[in-house]
């Protein structure tokens, strides 16, 4: 139900507003300035800084007849309150009169900065923040110009504080806003720092024995209202100014957050650009103004000094460097003669367009097109996707959200967030995993399984109480990873969960549908690019007479695959890095970073994302799909090498749902709420107005009412254990070793690694000691 409308007059601005609205957000809506320090809009208020203190009148009500007392002109008559109240903290009534300029209202936010200011250091020059700091441009505007606080009365306190090795705090800039200990309290549940002592000598601290354990930590830098807080790798690394900004979007996981890259020209890269820091790109949709730490600090494969500079060719059983010609002509050649028993295998770190000239390419030389993955179900998302103006945020009661087989907090922290924040708002959370993960305290329903009993589980969902609650609910999404599943069961469990939406309704509207949780960032653009992932890749490989693989590292991932790829035919690579299936290619094409190009992305809610070029590619490198074309045109096919916004419009051509898509549409914008910009940063924050594209969500074809068939999902063989063996189960981790997460040095020490978990009992019985080395073996296979 949309709230009822109340009308009230900020200064000379006369406006509606939903009732309930506080008066700081109703003065934003007509473009009035009240600053804040401690208010965030994506916050409960507090009331803390009393910056936003302004003059408020109601209308006199006559006590004996309930009506407004009018004045002579007819107007009502106002009264005003003996004090000053804080905007931040009142709600909007009908009527209200709020005043923002008088002479008291100047006043007061003269004595309140002078107050602030009394123990902060006037370090502006060297401090992180200036440039693009509220308390600076704030104390510009509205401050007294001059204090009647001596040096010697000032708080000195440590500068240089490390939260862990990834914030740094500097006591003696904080002003005890509270920002970022209510964010890591109220927002994302982490309550890994706090506050300490009371008044002047008021502190920051960190209660986790891991430092500042959270992965949203990021974010209370981009809210810190002055140069409190900052990140260790952007620490003194660069000023505001000096900086360009590209809008982009994140490559991690499939919630696709938007972001912003800050970069500049630096003598180390030649006179290149150099990425400085990732910044968070308001997107409501998508990730609202917030970002995970993995995102934010996994850049660093960008600029890593192992990238791949220039093709190289296997001669004399050792990779040697080229020519482009030559390794182009090579990996024609060798393409045209494979034919049939070619095969191209991509990963889902590659763009929309990269896997579109990929894909014709492997058409034209008559091979096949694999994706890199052990996850099914992409089809159905196609078919069943969640419908269009989709939006986790309008979620709560009424609606029903079921998570199966995924740790959305390890796989897609984002989707964590929201999903915690909707179950919060009232959303029925039901949650379908074998072990506990972060998202249980906030479920209303759960169900654990025991590995390989999935299906057993739910199979006869519909009949349990979760299955009903879910039914009766408005609105419906399911959230399915592969988390310990593999391709086969995974599949399954899509089809199970398509017939379960089809069967209650929740299909073909927004809101509703199927999510999957993809391990990487476009496994669904490559779905819906015609690539899929096969059970018996090992097979494929073994058998092929050429394997061209780009963005994929099969070899590094799984030691049977490196022993097929051993026994490939002639094997081409087109990768940032030298990976172990680089090392055994004898072609090596260099690929240019997503950061280094245009293209768009395609998440798990079947959004399409443009993002932009930002560094300047290393040495020869060239982008994916263009590499393709340069091939495919070897092979007497024409694909658009010049320009991505080219083969969208073939894209747009060719595959259905991406029918009528131009680069013009995902870059358009409309207004957001909150209203957050770089030039009131005081207000949300210094993370980035969206003003490049909020993305273009695709139908499906529910959606578009085209008729319904789901796919058979033949029933997977569940692992047999006999007597003496274990079930090998893996698990997903935020910090994985990834090929463009193992260059970030700093995220070092909260890297996941090879580890093995058992029951006590079993250890004991296997004479096993915590913190010991095993080896791991299964078929074909041998770890250490």
């Amino acid at each position: 139900m949309p709230k009822k409308l109340i009308t009230l007059r900020i200064d000379d601005h006369v406006l509606q507003v939903p009732e309930g609205m506080l008066v700081v957000d109703a003065a934003k809506k007509v473009d009035v300035d009240i600053p804040v320090f401690c208010y965030h809009p994506k916050m409960e208020p507090v009331g803390m800084c009393r910056m936003c203190l302004v003059e408020i009148g109601r209308p006199v009500i006559d006590r004996t007849t309930g009506e407004v007392v009018k004045e002579a002109d007819g107007s009502p008559r106002i009264a005003f309150g003996p004090k000053l109240d804080t905007a931040c903290t009142t709600p909007v009534s009908e009527g209200m009169l709020v005043r923002t300029t008088s002479p008291a209202v100047i006043e007061a936010r003269k004595g309140m900065l002078e107050f602030i200011l009394t123990s902060h250091p006037l370090d502006c020059p060297v401090c992180d923040k200036g440039g693009e700091c509220p308390l600076q441009n704030l104390t510009l505007r509205h401050g007294p110009g001059t204090s009647r606080f001596i040096f010697d009365e000032k708080m000195h306190l440590a500068k240089r504080v490390p939260l862990g090795e990834l914030i740094w705090l500097d006591r003696e800039r904080c002003i005890q806003c509270g920002r970022c200990v209510r964010f890591q309290h109220e927002v994302v549940d982490d309550p890994a720092i706090d506050f300490y002592q009371r008044g002047r000598s008021l502190e920051i601290i960190t209660r986790s024995e891991l430092g500042f354990d959270s992965i949203f930590s990021g974010n209370t830098t981009d809210i810190c209202p002055v140069g409190a807080l900052t990140t260790a790798d952007f620490r003194f690394g660069a000023r505001p100014w000096e900086m360009v900004s590209s809008a982009s979007v994140c490559s991690h996981c499939p919630v696709g957050c938007n972001i912003t890259y800050n970069v500049r020209r630096e003598a180390k890269s030649g006179g290149g650009m150099v990425i400085k820091r990732v910044m968070p790109r308001q997107n409501e949709a998508v990730n609202e103004i917030w970002m995970c730490d993995k995102g934010r600090l996994g850049y660093h494969f960008t600029e890593s000094p192992e990238r791949l500079r220039e093709p190289l060719v296997r001669r004399n059983g050792e990779l040697v460097p080229v020519g482009w010609d030559e390794a182009l002509d090579l990996a024609a050649q060798k393409l045209r003669e494979a034919g049939s028993q070619g095969m191209v295998l991509a990963g889902g770190r590659l763009s929309n367009e990269d896997l579109f000239n990929l894909r014709k390419l492997a058409e034209a030389a008559g091979g096949q097109t694999l994706l890199d993955g052990s996850m099914g179900g992409g089809d159905l998302a196609m078919k069943l996707g969640p419908g269009s103006g989709t939006n986790l945020g309008d979620l709560g009661a009424g609606s029903a959200i079921l998570v199966v087989a995924s740790d959305l907090h390890q796989e897609a922290p984002l989707w964590w967030l929201r999903i915690k924040q909707a179950a919060e708002r009232g959303a029925t959370l039901i949650v379908v995993n074998p072990n506990e993960t972060r998202l249980d305290e906030y479920a209303t329903f759960k169900m654990h399984y025991n590995p390989g009993e999935l299906l057993l589980t739910f199979g006869g969902f519909l009949e349990s109480e979760a299955g009903r609650a879910f039914a009766a609910a408005e609105n419906g999404l399911i959230f399915y990873g592969g988390n310990g599943l593999g391709l086969q069961q995974s599949t399954y469990v899509a089809r199970a969960a398509a017939e379960l939406l089809v069967k209650t309704g929740h299909y073909g509207k927004a809101n509703n549908g199927l999510v999957p949780v993809w391990p990487k960032a476009n496994d669904q653009g490559a779905w819906e690019m015609g690539f899929r992932p096969v059970l018996d890749l090992n097979e494929k490989l073994r058998q092929a007479k050429v394997a061209y693989i780009a963005a994929s590292d099969p070899a590094g991932d799984d030691p049977r695959l490196a022993a097929a790829l051993d026994e490939a035919g002639f094997v081409i690579v087109q990768e940032l890095f030298m990976t172990e299936t680089a090392r055994r290619a004898d072609v090596v094409l260099p690929a240019a970073a997503y950061t280094e190009r245009e293209g768009t992305f395609t998440n798990g809610m079947r959004r399409v994302q443009r993002y932009y070029p930002a560094a300047t590619a290393r040495g020869s490198a060239r982008p994916d799909f263009a590499l393709a074309a340069q091939i495919a045109d070897r092979l007497g096919l024409e694909l658009p090498a010049a320009a991505p916004t080219l083969v969208m419009e073939r894209m747009a051509g060719e595959v259905p749902d991406f029918a009528g898509l131009t680069y013009q549409k995902l870059a358009e914008v409309q207004e957001q709420w909150p209203i957050v910009g770089r030039g009131d940063m005081y207000y949300g924050g210094t993370g980035y107005e969206n003003r490049q594209g909020l993305g273009v969500q695709l139908s499906s074809a529910a959606e578009r009412g085209e008729k319904l068939e789901l796919p058979d999902a033949a029933n997977p063989v569940l692992p047999a254990v006999s007597n003496g063996s274990l079930l090998v189960i893996p698990v997903t981790r935020l910090y994985d070793q990834g090929t463009t997460l193992r260059p970030t040095t700093l995220l070092a020490g909260r890297m996941s690694r090879a580890e093995l978990g058992l029951h006590p009992e079993t250890a004991a019985k296997l004479g096993l000691q915590p913190e010991g080395e095993v080896w791991l073996s299964g078929e074909g296979w041998r770890v250490k």
